[in-house]
């Protein structure tokens, strides 16, 4: 038996840069790279491994410094996502709060179904010196680290202990991050000492390892049950979510909606399965969804969820589909995601599924009646989004501000079709939902399944290292701004050009609305100072240069005040070969055009504010159409 000696940390490392995935024949590599940032708990151990890998094995698992351990993870999981979920990098950390640092990230990877694999370093196995520095000790239990609080956020967790756990804990990693299902956060601690001691490896372990990521078959008993269901329908709706992405399923997708007239809604990871004009194309669903989509969907009666795990934001808290009759049939292949709403189940990949449901529809279509219905509501629909897009008075928020779907606009017809626009919260994920107008499959990232303020400019990072040949609008809001911008400084660091949108509204435009709404007045929801006079935050704005801010990282700044010099902007940050951030200021009063639909926040029950006490009414009467969907499936 050959054997190779190494240090843990250096097995690891050459271990990762030999793994492959490999999906209809088509072989990548699992790991672009390792994101690190060295503390004591890694500096000697991942950080020696990967610096005698740069020099002695150069480009075979790349190191990138960033800034933020959290961003890191953030930039990992839009690189999978872009690359659908084939691919993605490991993130190392030091011990303690550059590890639970991660945690934001794991949660964000976890909820979303993409794959990440996060290496943070752990207090000592031989407890030699303990209490170290930043270690966690809890007088019940000896073998419990910080590392611990991954373990709800993670798909699969594990401790390296011992040299001789590595192997199986590197290949059961790989099995879930390769694993279509199951996969999310992979989670390996390895505490600092184990990571510097030498072992004997077999050098099997570091041969070329190709991992399939398989295509789950649909049952045939259970796709003829869902296209005779299908087949009795008048006024069927497809919900497509990021599993049509992932699959590589929008060509399929649009072959059955063209063959049989079904009109498809999409979610904000689904977006982009169908292009806008498309003519079965009706938006965005729920919430955040067009009146197009949300007014089919009332009345459907037969709902087609392809790779969707049905959010409240999608459902509209479950008051979308309000068909007394309405039956489900749900595509997955996600045991999890396919049982949900009491549907017909098909668990298996949406393109197989898709493609082998098309002749089993034959000679089905949808009345005539119905696609007319279908068009008209979506052609109003577009009518609307071009008058926000393009008012007949220009910049008309306060004092001539632009507003924000001005600025939405301006980047969608500006930008080309394949250029990419990345966001994750505030107001803006709601209004590009609805508003955006994708013209290509991949044009569109959204973050929304955790909705955490700070991906954007991390996500756009990632995006950019997945699509070096697209262009990236990263659409961010002062909020989201300031909670994590560091990434710039990576971005500057690697020569990767994204294009920063940075909207200023002073304050939290999205919880502003949603405050005012539910009756609480925006209270704590915009940036202002302490005013003396009512002891409360309603002084003026504070006078927070977010230009300037930006300008620090090194880059360009164009600053800009109305829709001529926005345009501007937008072509010679187009036109630039490096990084730009635009500024604009809008107002915040001014949002997008309402959905028709609802979202579940519950409103104080009792409230001695007149505000609340109104806005409890209009809850009470959203939550009376509430469905629960139990009836049994088939």
């Amino acid at each position: 038996m050959t054997t190779v000696r190494l240090t843990v940390a250096q097995a690891t490392v050459k271990f990762l840069a030999a793994q492959y995935s490999e999906r209809d024949g088509v072989e990548q590599k699992l790991f672009e790279g390792c994101f690190g940032i060295f503390g004591h708990g890694n500096v000697a151990g991942i950080g020696q491994a990967l610096l005698q890998a740069e020099l002695n094995e150069p480009g075979a698992l790349p190191y990138v410094l960033g800034r933020n351990e959290q961003a890191m993870v953030h930039t990992a999981v839009a690189y999978a996502r872009m690359k659908d979920r084939l691919q993605t990098w490991a993130i190392s950390t030091s011990v303690g709060p550059g590890a639970t640092n991660m945690v934001t990230g794991a949660a964000l990877a976890t909820i979303n179904r993409i794959p990440v694999l996060l290496l943070p370093a752990d207090t000592f196995a031989d407890r030699s010196a303990s209490p170290l520095l930043q270690e966690l000790e809890l007088p019940y239990a000896g073998d419990v680290t910080v590392n611990d609080v991954f373990r709800p956020v993670s798909k699969y967790f594990d401790r390296v202990w011992r040299p001789e756990q590595l192997p199986a804990a590197l290949l059961s990693a790989m099995r879930v991050l390769t694993d279509p299902a199951e996969t999310g956060a992979v989670t390996v601690c390895f505490p600092q000492d184990v990571q510097a001691q030498e072992h004997d490896w077999e050098a099997d372990l570091f041969a070329k390892r190709v991992w399939h990521v398989a295509r789950p078959l649909p049952e045939k008993a259970r796709l003829s049950r869902a296209a005779e269901i299908i087949k009795g329908a008048k006024k069927p709706l497809i919900v497509a979510g990021g599993g049509v992405h992932y699959s590589g399923a929008t060509a399929a997708l649009a072959a059955l909606c063209e063959a049989t007239g079904i009109p498809v809604g999409q979610t904000q990871a689904g977006k982009g399965t169908l292009v806008f004009d498309h003519p079965q194309c009706l938006g965005a669903l729920g919430s955040t969804g067009t009146t197009a989509a949300n007014a089919i969907a009332k009345d459907a009666d037969v709902v087609i969820g392809i790779g969707t795990r049905y959010e409240d934001f999608t459902t509209a808290s479950r008051t979308a589909f309000q068909n007394p009759d309405v039956r489900f049939v749900n595509v997955n292949v996600a045991p999890i995601d396919v049982v949900k709403h009491s549907g017909a189940t098909v668990l298996a990949d949406a393109r197989e599924t898709l493609e082998a449901l098309l002749p089993l529809l034959e000679g089905y279509a949808v009345p005539a009646d119905y696609v007319a219905e279908y068009t008209e509501l979506d052609r109003a629909w577009t009518a609307k989004v071009q008058s926000v897009y393009n008012p007949e008075i220009p910049a008309n928020g306060a004092g001539g501000l632009l507003t924000q779907n001005e600025v939405i606009g301006m980047v969608n017809e500006l930008s080309d079709p394949r250029d990419v626009v990345v966001c994750a919260a505030g107001s803006m994920p709601g209004d590009l939902h609805k508003l955006w107008q994708t013209r290509d499959a991949k044009g569109y990232h959204v973050e929304y399944g955790y909705s955490c303020m700070g991906y954007e400019v991390a996500g756009g990072l990632g995006v950019r290292l997945a699509c070096p040949d697209r262009d990236v609008f990263v659409m961010v809001g002062d909020g989201s701004y300031l909670m994590m911008a560091t990434e710039l400084a990576t971005a500057v660091q690697e020569g990767i050009k994204i294009i920063t949108v940075l909207v200023q509204n002073h304050g939290f435009a999205s919880i502003g609305s949603l405050s005012e709404e539910l009756g609480s007045q925006r209270f704590g929801t915009r940036y202002r100072f302490r005013n003396a006079e009512t002891g409360r935050l309603d002084g003026g704005n504070l006078p927070l240069d977010l230009a300037a801010n930006a300008e620090s990282f090194g880059l360009r700044v164009l600053r800009t005040k109305g829709p001529e010099d926005f345009a501007a902007a937008v072509a010679e940050a187009k036109a630039a070969t490096d990084s730009t951030v635009i500024y604009v200021e809008t107002d915040p009063l001014i949002g997008a055009p309402d959905s028709g639909s609802w979202w579940d926040v519950p409103v104080s029950a009792v409230s001695e504010l007149e505000s609340t006490t109104s806005a409890r009414k209009v809850y009470d009467e959203h939550k009376a159409t509430q469905k629960s969907f139990l009836r049994p499936g088939s």
